[in-house]
């Protein structure tokens, strides 16, 4: 009987075989890899090819190419080559006037941005070209980010003051992050929802009958993640220093207290100072202007808005203030703080890149 030609032995370290025991017997990598290495393990037990091939659901050639890949290879010779595409048939010359002319220039057509159309007219490629360049150089010439720079002259030393509240707090004390939202309409959808089902979103009409406004007034604990509102009509000092009583009958009151506020008049009302100077255990810091996205509070008024009152349909502001108030009570007992892990030097770097980039599109 004719024999084939002998198998080349393969001896596997300690090290390798743990290796390949736990390929061989992993749930997330890809089924291919598994495979491989239940064969390589079966062969360096010296099994021969056919029984191997029999065990394992595979041809004798599979079982072959495997054992001599890991021969010649080692480990990575269970894994799939490289495959090599078709030849790129656009030159680096025009990728790179493609994204020259995205950043660097307007269209000539009175346009304030490009389009993938107008791109693709302007250098004589295709549009899926334009879009795939685009992607893989995150270039997106139809969209905006806002900003304002603070012109406030302390804002340095603002925001090292409030920053550091954040991530230091100081001992024996409440931090607590207080605004008002303002403006807050009590519309009622003049027609039903329609319910989302199968296949398609919920439905909502786009006109509505408004029943008036309220404040939400918000003071937001930073060690704890609840928070303490009222609604009130109005949002002048009136309202805000009702606000701080009701803030005051509530904290505990052998604690200091840091109140971190924006720059509104309210809050610098001459009755509020006077409130605030009886009361030596209350210290006021105030966020650099145009920078209110330095107090906390305003992350939890975005969540009230999305969960709470940007959907609903409300009849009365009584319905509305209702509504906030229930919200309240069903957060505040699985509330978490916000983590702040922005330091006051990274996010002053951050103002100083932004302000280079604006200084260098003046003209």
């Amino acid at each position: 009987m004719a024999r084939g030609r002998p198998r080349q032995p393969l001896v596997l370290s300690p090290d390798v075989r743990v290796e390949l025991l736990s390929l061989a017997h992993s749930r997330t990598l890809g089924h291919d890899l598994v495979r491989r290495a239940q064969i390589v393990l079966r062969c360096a037990d010296d099994v021969p090819n056919t029984t191997v091939a029999d065990e394992l659901g595979v041809t004798r050639p599979t079982v072959g190419v495997w054992r001599e890949r890991f021969r010649r290879q080692g480990l990575m010779g269970l894994y799939d080559e490289r495959r090599p595409g078709r030849p790129r048939t656009i030159e680096d010359e025009r990728i790179t006037r493609l994204i020259r002319k995205t950043l660097k220039t307007r269209p000539t057509d009175g346009s304030t941005q490009w389009s993938c159309r107008t791109m693709a007219t302007e250098t004589k490629l295709s549009k899926s070209t334009v879009q795939r360049v685009w992607s893989a150089f995150g270039l997106q010439p139809h969209r905006q980010k806002q900003f304002k720079l603070s012109t406030d002259p302390f804002f340095v030393e603002k925001v090292r003051d409030i920053v550091g509240l954040y991530l230091r707090p100081p001992a024996h004390a409440l931090v607590l992050c207080v605004d008002e939202k303002s403006q807050t309409q009590a519309l009622e959808r003049t027609q039903p929802l329609l319910p989302m089902g199968l296949g398609y979103v919920e439905g909502v009409t786009h006109n509505y009958i408004r029943h008036g406004t309220t404040t939400l007034f918000a003071a937001l604990n930073i060690a704890s993640g609840t928070v303490l509102t009222q609604c009130k009509p109005r949002h002048r000092h009136q309202e805000f220093l009702q606000f701080l009583n009701h803030l005051d009958a509530n904290v505990p009151p052998h604690l200091d207290i840091h109140l971190i506020v924006d720059n509104y008049a309210t809050h610098k009302h001459a009755k509020v100072k006077r409130w605030l100077a009886a009361r030596p255990r209350y210290q006021i810091h105030f966020t650099p202007t145009y920078a209110s996205w330095l107090n906390q509070v305003e992350i939890w008024f975005n969540i009230v808005t999305q969960k709470a009152i940007r959907r609903g349909s409300f009849r009365s502001v009584k319905e509305l203030v209702d509504a906030i108030t229930r919200f309240e009570k069903r957060y505040n007992p699985s509330a978490h703080p916000f983590v702040w892990t922005a330091t006051a030097d990274s996010i002053l770097q951050k103002i100083e890149r932004l302000c280079k980039a604006v200084s260098g599109t003046r003209h």
